[in-house]
């Protein structure tokens, strides 16, 4: 079933739980209740709870936003120092350049076709992408200069092979969620609190009243997907991809 899909579920489901039981709550209390009895102490905790509660979600929002870029600026890096690789290895002798570029090649090739979807579904990297980059490592470190142009394009390359191990490693501590339960039980928490103080208002059974409660209940059901979604920056809905290894290398599968 698809993500969204779920999400629709969701949003209708809470909506239509809310408006069942607050137009059971109306008929339990009589038409003729006066909603303006309803204390200002309720009407002001209301308020501040919806207020923290929405800091609250901003802030996880935002976190989570952010450990998505962060992905996706791993993702770029590593791509980048395996173009650069690949490009500055010319001035070394055609044998070594076709292996290196080749190396690279398989690298960007596993974790384009086969290292994607491990992280998609199990959270990790493959033993083989380290492998496969270990052995890229070991083509360019292994060369001995034979001239002045080879030992000034020497050191660089060391520092690319090195930039991509390390967006590696980056892209490997992003793979799985990082909201820790304790906050997942906050917001799921607070969420129920927000979404119960609006029982304590003595909602009247207009359209409008019960539009907006099941409206406001749907959005805050929709923060929370949007925040666990964002949450696995590389195996959910809105993920980082492996665009960046596409456009640098369109020859990658």
């Amino acid at each position: 079933m698809s993500e969204w899909l779920v999400l629709v579920l969701a949003m209708l489901a809470v909506c239509g739980v809310v408006l069942v039981v607050q137009v059971l709550q109306q008929r339990r209390i009589g038409d003729d209740d006066d909603p303006s009895e309803t204390p200002d102490v309720i009407e002001y905790m209301t308020m501040m709870i919806g207020v923290v509660y929405a800091i609250v979600l901003g802030l996880a929002i935002a976190g989570v936003w952010e450990g998505r870029s962060a992905a996706e600026d791993h993702v770029r890096s590593e791509a980048q120092a395996l173009h650069e690789i690949h490009e500055r290895v010319r001035v070394y002798p055609a044998e070594v350049r076709d292996d290196i570029r080749a190396d690279v090649d398989r690298y960007v090739s596993h974790v384009v076709g086969t290292e994607w979807d491990s992280m998609r579904n199990k959270g990790e990297l493959t033993a083989k992408g380290d492998a496969l980059l270990q052995k890229v490592r070991e083509d360019v470190t292994d060369f001995e200069p034979k001239n002045d142009f080879q030992a000034q394009a020497y050191q660089p390359l060391l520092d690319q092979v090195t930039a991509a191990d390390e967006a590696r490693g980056a892209r490997a501590d992003s793979t799985s969620a990082t909201m820790p339960g304790v906050v997942w039980f906050g917001l799921v928490v607070g969420a129920l609190v927000t979404i119960g103080m609006i029982f304590a208002l003595q909602i009247r059974r207009t359209k409008r009243e019960l539009l907006l409660a099941g409206l406001f209940s749907s959005l805050i059901a929709f923060l929370l997907f949007l925040i666990w979604d964002l949450d696995a920056p590389y195996s959910r809905g809105v993920a980082a991809t492996a665009e960046p290894f596409l456009m640098l290398f369109p020859g990658a599968n």
